[in-house]
């Protein structure tokens, strides 16, 4: 929002500078983003008149201009500009004048001098030279009334800035000049002058006949037709200013009207040429695969999300966005449509984006116009279509207004003592009843509670919140004292049992992996191709199309990751991440931390790709595989014990995945990544990847002291041969089983697999696993007996579990 500093203060002038005004409307919550001049400083230029003009003696393309500047004394003044005459009143630089900096960035000084041997006394300047407009053909064309001899700067009101506030959404109120003078009366308490004006007689009984078929879309719709207008009239100068200071370009004086009083009134309205209207107007959604032609020149296809304004054979407007192309007024329109109406927000918002464009008036609707002063707006309009473009012949019609579904605005109630909370300042009622009576906010008082009735051009109070902050703002947030947090300044210590997800970090760090910290938004493709899951949780309004679901696993991302390094030659990737994940949960509950319906648990992943150590002349290179990334885990859980149990997973390779356990516990997963998606993603090689929970990451064993035995231990090597089916993990579970069954279980420290054998000397369908038990009694010497019968307790468990046999 841009408008001109001297056209604000027209309606409401508080004694401050234009500085400090700046600071009062940032620290209320209208951010003033800039503030610069209408125009660079200049000086000793002042209103001219060309009295006579005569060729140059010395030069075709010159004239030898007598310009009166009110001295008494005519100046003479060699000018070449195109459309000098006499009678002409111009702009002009006196000898001693300073204009703006050219292109040399250096400021500069009009002097007397010769110009082909004829003395010049001055310049006559245009508007590019003052540097008011890129404009540069011809002078700077000044009204027949601009009194002669006054300062140009004075004249043209050039002492003005333009100020620039950025508004949040909800200030929809702010979008208008009225808008910000009535914050600033209200800041201030300085009183409001609103811009007044007389309603034009109705000299006609002509009425265009309006249907409102979608209610739902406009809820009033008022207008008027208005005859015999010179469309060729030019726009008031004063207009002129004030609309280039808001940022609009001057178009004709029928288009600036209606913008004008859009910056002033904030209604946006439109005009159109009765005369290309066939026959009355519907308002009504747009049906599908209709067309329009804008006045910006596009033509778009629409659909029944979109709202028109159609006549009886063609769509002649977007509603509350663009007029059409059909129904535009030119120089020579002589009667005109004019309309204002009430859309309702829901019904434009995102209309205009659908079309990739943006419109002051979508801009406007989408956030909520006043609904309450359409047909007072309406004869503002009239008012100064009249006085500008009227005629002898002007007839103006009555408005038609239709009033069909307005909002109902229910009162919104504020406690004192909840503002007080919220606010932190001791404010009572008297102070809050001020604030609201500022603000224009209707309210009633009972028991410190107040019940206040949002107005029509406030679209941003419905809940106590929004009054809370009303307060906030025009209280004043400077004079909200910063007050430090009070809390127990005690030492809290964290469960010994318990790690934090930075000491994991650091350990993964340790192990040579990198972190990489990912957007939980994925691509629907990768939840389906790395989690199986065919209904993700979908995002209303994603950032990006390729980032439309939320992730239920790490490790779409981390293939990403992967792909992203080996496109820029790294040859050996090593990543991790700690981040949510997010499912579908009924049984979870609305809490701080929770959303009813969906389970966001904490993850920890890992991939490896290339080779599984760096290039080096000491050891061989050989890819990464799946027992290096299983030793990594187990290093993570050390000294808890996981278990491993070959499971499928839609993002791992069938034969070489496990889910990973801990005390009986399925806590994630670990494997080669499935050879279609290293196909599908491109990948040369298998990378290997685990994820698990990080809530059994974090957690581990508190130490216990236990005196070392006295007695040496023992080891025991014992070998079976089994089928190629029977697993490792199997033939252990069932020596831990022996085990635990024997009185003698204590005296086990630990069973390990140091060895596998397949080939000479066993049958093609077998294979030979060798077992290391570790024993000791911490009490007496190991006696041989007891570990003879502890290992034929395990050997016979093999045999009768799994058909094992004993390896000579």
């Amino acid at each position: 929002m841009q408008f001109s500093e001297n056209w604000l203060r027209t309606m409401v002038d508080p004694k401050m500078t234009s500085d400090e005004l700046a600071h009062l409307l940032t620290m209320s919550g209208l951010e003033v983003e800039e503030v610069e001049p209408v125009a660079p400083p200049f000086s000793n230029v002042v209103v001219g008149l060309v009295r006579d003009m005569a060729k140059h003696p010395n030069a075709d393309r010159l004239n030898v201009c007598q310009v009166d500047v009110g001295t008494g004394t005519l100046l003479t003044i060699v000018c070449g500009a195109p459309n000098v005459r006499p009678g002409l009143h111009v702009v002009c630089a006196k000898a001693g004048a300073v204009l703006p900096p050219g292109a040399d960035g250096m400021p500069f000084e009009i002097k007397v001098g010769q110009l082909r041997g004829v003395e010049s006394q001055g310049m006559l300047c245009s508007a590019k030279e003052l540097k008011l407009s890129e404009e540069g053909s011809g002078l700077l064309e000044l009204p027949d009334d601009a009194p002669v001899g006054q300062d140009f700067r004075d004249y043209y009101a050039l002492n003005d800035l333009k100020f620039t506030i950025k508004l949040t959404p909800n200030k929809a109120d702010c979008l208008s000049v009225l808008g910000v003078a009535r914050e600033v009366s209200a800041l201030t308490g300085v009183t409001l002058t609103a811009p007044t004006f007389t309603p034009v007689a109705v000299t006609s009984d002509e009425v265009l006949p309006v249907k409102i078929s979608a209610p739902d879309l406009c809820g009033r719709f008022a207008g008027r037709v208005i005859r015999n207008l010179n469309a060729k009239a030019a726009t008031p100068d004063w207009m002129k200013q004030r609309l280039e200071r808001s940022g609009q370009r001057s178009v004709s004086a029928l288009v600036d009207i209606s913008n004008y009083v859009m910056l002033e009134l904030g209604r946006p309205s439109h005009v159109f040429d009765v005369a290309k209207i066939h026959g009355s107007l519907d308002v009504r959604w747009a049906r599908e695969g209709e067309t329009l032609k804008l006045l910006n020149g596009n033509t778009v296809t629409l659909n029944d999300w979109v709202g028109v304004i159609a006549d009886e054979q063609q769509i002649e407007s977007l509603a509350g966005i663009m007029g059409g192309d059909s129904t535009a007024v030119s120089l020579e329109t002589d009667a005109i449509y004019l309309e204002a109406a009430f859309w309702w927000p829901s019904a434009i918002q995102g209309r205009a984006r659908k079309f990739n464009f943006s419109t002051d008036a979508a801009h406007r609707f989408e956030r909520g116009v006043d609904y309450a002063t359409v047909v007072e707006h309406i004869e503002r309009i009239t008012a100064l279509l009249v006085e500008i473009c009227g005629t002898a012949t002007t007839q103006v019609g009555p408005v038609d207004d239709q009033v069909v579904n307005l909002p109902q605005r229910s009162p919104v109630q504020l406690r004192t003592a909840r503002a007080q909370k919220v606010i932190g300042v001791p404010l009572d009622d008297k102070v809050i009843a001020d604030i609201f009576t500022r603000l224009a906010l209707p309210f009633s008082l009972a028991d410190g509670v107040f019940s206040v009735t949002a107005p029509s051009y406030r679209f941003d109070i419905e809940i106590e919140e929004d009054l809370i902050e009303e307060v906030a703002r025009v209280y004043g947030f400077e004079n909200i004292p910063a007050v430090a947090p009070i809390a127990a300044n005690t030492m809290v210590i964290a469960p010994e049992n318990t790690r934090s997800l930075f000491a994991v970090r650091h350990q993964l760090a340790d192990l040579g992996f990198q972190e990489v910290v990912n957007m939980s938004f994925v691509e629907a493709a990768w939840e389906q191709d790395f989690g199986g899951n065919s209904n993700p949780i979908t995002l209303q309004n994603p950032i990006a199309s390729q980032m439309s679901v939320m992730r239920s696993t790490l490790v779409g991302s981390l293939v990403a990751n992967v792909r992203y390094n080996l496109n820029r030659k790294t040859n050996r990737v090593r990543v991790f991440e700690v981040g949510a994940i997010y499912r579908r949960d009924d049984s979870v509950a609305d809490g701080p931390l929770s959303v009813a319906g969906y389970l966001q648990p904490k993850r920890v992943a890992a991939m490896a790709y290339g080779s599984n150590v760096d290039e080096q002349w000491g050891q061989d290179s050989r890819a990464v595989d799946f027992f290096d990334l299983k030793a990594d885990l187990e290093h993570l859980f050390a000294p808890q014990i996981l278990r491993f149990e070959k499971a499928e997973h839609p993002a791992l390779h069938p034969g070489r995945s496990a889910n990973v356990l801990l005390n009986g516990q399925v806590i994630g997963f670990i494997g080669e990544l499935h050879p279609r998606w290293m196909q599908k993603y491109e990948l040369p090689n298998a990378p290997v990847v685990f994820e698990v929970d990080a809530y059994a990451l974090q957690q581990r064993s508190v130490p216990e002291y236990a005196e070392i035995s006295k007695f040496p231990g023992a080891t025991r090597d014992l070998a079976v041969v089994v089928k190629q089916g029977v697993a490792a993990q199997d033939v252990l579970d069932a020596f831990h089983a022996a085990v635990q069954a024997s009185p003698q279980a204590r005296l086990v420290q630990a069973i390990v697999l140091f060895d596998e054998y397949r080939g000479k000397g066993l049958e093609a369908d077998e294979k030979s696993l060798a077992f290391r038990f570790s024993l000791q009694d911490t009490q007496n010497t190991l006696q041989d007996d007891v570990v003879e019968a502890i290992m034929a307790a395990a050997g016979s468990a093999a045999q009768h579990k799994h058909g094992a046999r004993l390896r000579a």
